[in-house]
């Protein structure tokens, strides 16, 4: 019978000793890379950048806790910091009633273009009917008709209507759509896969299900980027509140500035002091909104641009 070979192996290697207490084990160093010139040249372009267009917020922040005196002396650091602008103008003009009317009307015409608009993009995107593309085109070319051309007829029927004098005209408006939104909100929806909302009829759904349950969540982004785009447009609006108000007590932020420039710059006494202060006031909100929404806003940009 013949005898099993023994094959020779090599002894098994001993297990590896554990870290002794107090002893961190070596670091591990990472491959440093070079950082190209063009890369050194790209990132002190953006700061410039950066720098040049954040300097005007930086310098109206300043100049709001500065006595009139000092106001233009063009210092980051006032001299003689004071908060005394912020108590007058506060006590001066009613902020506080101005910048509720305008949130009333920020909302109100940002959630209504909003709604009709993905109301309109999701019809011309979904629906086949003879003589969608003509009138989508006859949408988009009332995009280049200038404001001053519809003001007049505007004014004429909200004054029919008996709305002159009050806020709504600064938002009833948007309960109708708008061009720019819609094309926004269209490209968006075309870049949906149908066969999402085909496999959902199958299962029962109707249109209104359709449009509710199935394409506004998957285009959450682009009503996001509608709603802080309305949102800004809105709460720096002047010129239809300049047509439309009389009463002091409905002015919005844009023309309580404007009535704050005619009233402190009586007879050469301009207190720009006072003015910058409210516009500190004023802009914040803004940039609370932009910075609460950023993630959505790039998303939404980026995701409509390459879409449809």
């Amino acid at each position: 019978m013949a005898s099993t070979p023994i094959l020779n192996l090599p002894p098994a290697a001993p297990p590896p000793e554990p870290p002794k207490a107090g002893i961190a084990p070596p670091p591990v160093r990472a491959a440093r890379k070079r950082r190209s010139p063009a890369k050194i040249l790209l990132w002190a372009v953006l700061l410039a950048a950066t720098a040049v267009f954040i300097y005007p917020l930086i310098w109206l922040l300043s100049a709001s806790f500065k006595p009139q005196s000092e106001v233009f002396d063009n210092r980051l650091i006032p001299q003689s910091p004071t908060v005394a602008n912020y108590v007058e103008i506060w006590n001066a003009a009613p902020l506080a009633l101005r910048m509720g009317n305008t949130v009333l009307v920020t909302v109100l015409a940002a959630v209504a273009v909003t709604l009709s608009s993905s109301m309109v993009a999701w019809g011309f995107s979904y629906y086949r009917f003879r003589g969608r593309n003509a009138l989508f085109f006859l949408m988009l070319a009332t995009m280049m008709l200038p404001g001053a051309v519809t003001l007049i007829p505007t004014f004429l029927i909200w004054n029919a209507l008996g709305q002159v004098g009050t806020l709504t005209p600064l938002w009833a408006g948007n309960l109708f759509g708008s061009a720019f939104y819609i094309f926004l909100l269209r490209q968006f929806f075309l870049g949906l896969p149908r066969q999402i909302f085909e496999a959902a009829r199958t299962d029962g759904a109707n249109d209104w299900q359709l449009f509710r349950h199935f394409a506004l969540p998957l285009c959450k982004p682009a009503l996001i980027v509608t709603l802080l785009f309305e949102a800004q447009a809105a709460w720096t609006d002047l010129m239809r509140p300049l047509i439309y108000l009389r009463d002091s007590n409905t002015f919005t932020v844009p023309r309580g500035l404007k009535a704050m420039v005619d009233q402190f710059g009586f007879a050469g006494n301009w207190h720009w002091e006072l003015i910058v202060t409210a516009s500190v006031i004023t802009t914040l909100p803004m940039i609370v909104l932009f910075f609460l929404g950023q993630r959505h806003f790039i998303e939404g940009v980026a995701t409509t641009g390459v879409k449809g």
